[in-house]
C-alpha cells in the first residue's frame, strides 16, 4: 500500500479559496480564532467557512491561549470536527470540549517530545510548528526538521516554513503523517494564492510516490 501524507491548509478568510483548497483534495482546513492572528475570523465568518466544507474534510478551530468562554463559542456556533491549540493550554483545558484535538509544539527550542506526548496523551496528535512558545505561528519560517521524531508512535503533523519549493524535502527528510501550511500558500497574510496551493499539493504527492 502507498504512503499518503495528510495534507492541512490553514488560515482561510475567503470562501472561493477555501472551495479550491477542497477540489485540490486536501483533508482538512484550518479557520484561525484567535484576534492577534491577520487570518483571524468572528463566529459568524467561521460559519460561513465551515459551511463551505464538504463531508470527509475535517474542519480545524485554532486557538492560542483563549479564555473558556470563547472556545465554547465557536465549538457551538461553527461546529469545528477538530480543535488545535497553540499555547500554554493544560491538557485538561484542550480535553473539556468533548472534541478531538491538536496540541503545537513550539519547536524554536528543544522539546522533550516524550514529555508532551505523556502530557497530552489523548491528543489526536501532536502539531510539530517552528513557532516559539507563547506565539501562533504562521510566520513562514521553519525549524530543524532533523529535530523531528523517528518512530514516534504517535499521529504528528509537520508545520512551520513549508512551502511548495521545500515540503517534498521535508516529507522525504522528516517522514511526518501530515503537513501543515498557511503563509507558505498566500500571496499576503489570509490571501491563498491556486496556483501555490495546487503547487503544494503536486510536491506533497511527488514526494509520497518516492517513499
Amino acid at each position: 500500500m502507498s504512503f499518503r501524507t495528510r495534507i492541512k491548509f490553514c488560515g482561510f478568510t475567503r470562501a472561493d479559496e477555501l472551495a479550491t483548497a477542497v477540489a485540490l483534495g486536501v483533508d482538512a482546513v484550518g479557520l484561525v480564532f484567535d484576534g492577534r492572528s491577520k487570518r483571524a475570523l468572528s463566529p459568524e465568518q467561521g460559519r460561513a467557512l465551515r459551511d463551505g466544507v464538504p463531508a470527509f474534510v475535517s474542519c480545524v478551530a485554532l486557538f492560542r491561549d483563549a479564555e473558556a468562554g470563547w472556545v465554547q463559542r465557536i465549538v457551538d456556533e461553527v461546529q469545528p470536527d477538530l480543535l488545535q491549540f497553540h499555547g500554554a493550554e493544560t491538557p485538561g483545558f484542550c480535553r473539556r470540549w468533548a472534541r478531538p484535538y491538536l496540541k503545537a509544539v513550539p519547536m524554536a527550542s528543544p522539546q522533550d517530545l516524550d514529555d508532551w506526548k505523556r502530557q497530552f496523551d489523548d491528543a489526536r496528535g501532536l502539531l510539530l510548528d517552528s513557532h516559539a512558545p507563547g506565539e501562533l505561528g504562521g510566520s513562514g519560517q521553519a525549524f530543524d526538521w532533523s529535530q523531528a521524531p523517528r518512530d514516534f508512535g504517535r499521529f504528528w503533523v509537520l508545520a512551520g516554513g513549508l512551502a511548495p519549493g521545500n515540503v517534498a524535502s521535508a516529507v522525504t527528510m522528516a517522514r511526518p503523517d501530515a503537513v501543515d501550511v498557511s503563509s507558505g500558500i498566500e500571496s499576503a497574510p489570509g490571501i491563498k494564492d491556486a496556483q501555490k496551493m495546487r503547487a503544494f499539493v503536486e510536491a506533497v504527492r511527488s514526494a509520497d510516490s518516492q517513499l
